[in-house]
Parts: structure tokens; sequence; C-alpha cells
């Protein structure tokens, strides 16, 4: 793949955070994007590293009018010894490929999509920082443009990617959070596009979002959209539940996003001989569960923050705490390794690491 690189002039060049440790989740963009176009029967052509720039859209663009838009959440690691290191970059571009076939969007081949990736990393790998716990996200998207109206799969789209530095993504950083069950709202159903990185799901998430913090609660637990009696997800992550002989999260049968962080948390938990279950959960069940004391701990994870404990749970009006309300062990343990494989710490027995050439 040929790909062109316009260097940022100091004029286009982006604020750098000044203080690593006050990093905001999602405020700061590097100096570069990279962009990408396809026209169908040509297909994916001028593949570009430019300066951050605005996107110039027609406002027929069917993007804005149907839906038809995608995206990873991925990050890239500095190490105490300077090298950078991404995390499981290729399940992070099949499961987009996924994503475009459900919503009738070109693919591409990952290899590509890894080369491209690590173009532009080589453009701002100053933009990765330094301390131990922040990292450069990357957003990889892929959107409608062609100016058209009417419901059918677009002839012509955007591939982009911008990256910016974070720190944690909940204020809490690795304490417990809270979260609440929404019984009221769904998020998706089977044979929806529940499975898929899109962004209608997290747009059809935003109210019980905004009705669970006014609660004062930091996310929503979704319940299955038949019954809601069975949990699914969270609204950032994907969900598990230790019991006193058992690692449960919710199958995966089109209604919840197949996390990479989830795969890496089952794979390590069974390398470690637990016995993993994914199998449905009524949340009665799991409220039982936490009342009786055979909780001992819930955690979701997600390449945001990773692994998240979660110390409370609000279901219809009552609020329970799962044991002392603190962190869990096995949270700790799988922060610890899963953390200390990205930066380089620990070793890599699964191969998930990929190190950028820079």
């Amino acid at each position: 793949m040929r790909i062109t690189i316009q260097q940022a002039s100091p004029a286009q060049c982006q604020t750098k955070p000044a203080d690593e440790s006050k990093l905001v989740f999602g405020c700061s963009f590097s100096d570069h994007m990279f962009l990408m176009d396809f026209r169908s029967g040509q297909g994916w052509h001028d593949a570009r590293v430019v300066p951050y720039q605005n996107l110039c859209l027609n406002p027929a663009a069917m993007v804005l009018h149907y839906g038809q838009g995608i995206f990873e959440g991925m990050k890239a690691y500095r190490t105490k010894d300077n090298h950078i290191h991404l995390y499981r970059p290729r399940k992070n571009f099949e499961r987009m490929n996924r994503s475009a076939q459900r919503l009738c969007m070109p693919t591409m081949d990952v290899e590509d999509q890894l080369t491209i990736l690590e173009t532009l990393l080589r453009s701002d790998h100053e933009w990765i920082p330094k301390t131990r716990g922040s990292s450069l996200y990357i957003r990889p998207t892929m959107i409608a443009s062609e100016p058209h109206i009417g419901v059918r799969p677009a002839k012509e789209y955007i591939y982009f990617i911008i990256t910016g530095p974070v720190g944690a993504y909940y204020a809490e950083g690795f304490n417990p959070i809270s979260i609440y069950v929404s019984d009221e709202f769904v998020r998706a159903v089977r044979g929806g596009v529940g499975e898929a990185k899109t962004m209608g799901n997290y747009a059809a998430s935003l109210y019980a979002a905004e009705v669970a913090k006014h609660k004062g609660f930091t996310q929503v637990l979704w319940l299955d959209g038949v019954e809601r009696r069975f949990i699914e997800e969270v609204g950032t992550m994907n969900i598990f539940f230790r019991t006193n002989d058992e690692l449960l999260t919710p199958p995966l049968t089109g209604s919840i996003l197949p996390g990479i962080t989830r795969d890496s948390v089952i794979t390590l938990a069974k390398h470690w001989g637990l016995n993993v279950q994914e199998r449905p959960i009524d949340i009665q069940e799991c409220i039982a569960s936490i009342q009786s004391g055979a909780m001992l701990e819930i955690f979701g994870s997600g390449t945001a923050a990773v692994i998240s404990p979660v110390g409370s749970i609000s279901y219809k009006d009552t609020i329970y705490t799962v044991q002392d309300g603190g962190v869990g062990e096995l949270s700790r343990k799988l922060h610890d390794e899963i953390t200390g494989i990205q930066y380089g710490e620990k070793e890599d027995v699964f191969g998930w690491v990929h190190e950028v050439r820079i």
C-alpha cells in the first residue's frame, strides 16, 4: 500500500498537554491523522497521513441520514525501555471488518490496516505518553460519505484514524465504580446490530446513561431487550461475575459487543485454572448471589478502562454492595497482568503484543 505523508507545519501542530498525570480521556488529539477514500468500482484509494484537520462532508452524506458509521478503540503503550506496543491490534481490525459487513460497508485487509496504523504512529510517536497508566488512544473510523438521499448502502466511504494521549477512562481510576441496572430502556436485541461497533448503539445508550448519571452512578448495566431479565453488558464494557466456584459472563448471542479485553480475561482465567462459564445470567440470580455473599466480585472489561471493579449495583431503587465494596482479588490480578503485558513488564505468553518499529 502506498501512503503519502504530509507533515504538519508548526502552525498546524496541536497543543500537547504539559502534565501527563492530568490527562483527560478524549480531550487532546495528536498532530496527524490518516485518511483514505473508497468508491464503488474503484476500491480504497488515496491513502494519506495529513495534519489533524476537520472533515469536509456534503450535507447529504449518507452517514448523517442513515447512520452507516463504525469505529474501533485501541491504544499504543510506551514501555520503560521506550518501545511502542499495540495490544492485539489484529483482533480490533478483524472486528471492524465484521462491523463493516453487518452495515454493508467495505472491508479492508487486516495487514493493510496494521501498516496504516504503524505509519501514522511513526509520525506521532512523540505523542505517546511516557507515564505508566497513560497511553495513546487510537480511533479508527469509517463513515458513508456519498451524497444521496434514499435508504440503501452508500457507494462512497471515508476511513480515518485519529489519536490522542489519555489517562484513566473513569475518574475513579482503578477504584470500584457503581452501576445502575436499567430495566426500562434497552441497548440492543438479538438480530440487531448490538454486536457491531456502530455509532447508533452508543446514541441509543445515552438517555439511560444520563439517567444513571443523575442518580449518582457511573455506568448502566443493560438487560436483554426481550424479557429484561438477563444481564448483557455495561455501557462501555463487558461484564464478569466471580462466585465461589465460577467466573461468569454473558454469552455472545448477537446483542453484545465481542470485546478484545473480554477475550483476554477469559483466556487468562482459563490459563490460571478457573472455571469460566459463558451463560445467561438472570439479574435476580445476581442479586441473590450478592445478598448471600456467594458473589465475590464483579468487574467490567474493555479497552478504555482495561479492568474496572464494580463496588455496587442499583436495581429497582435498591443498592446492593458487592462484598465490602472494594477491589476484588481477581480484578486486581487481571488488571496487573493485562497492563503488565501491555507495558512490556510481564511475559507475553500468548503473543498479544505487537511492537511498532519507530
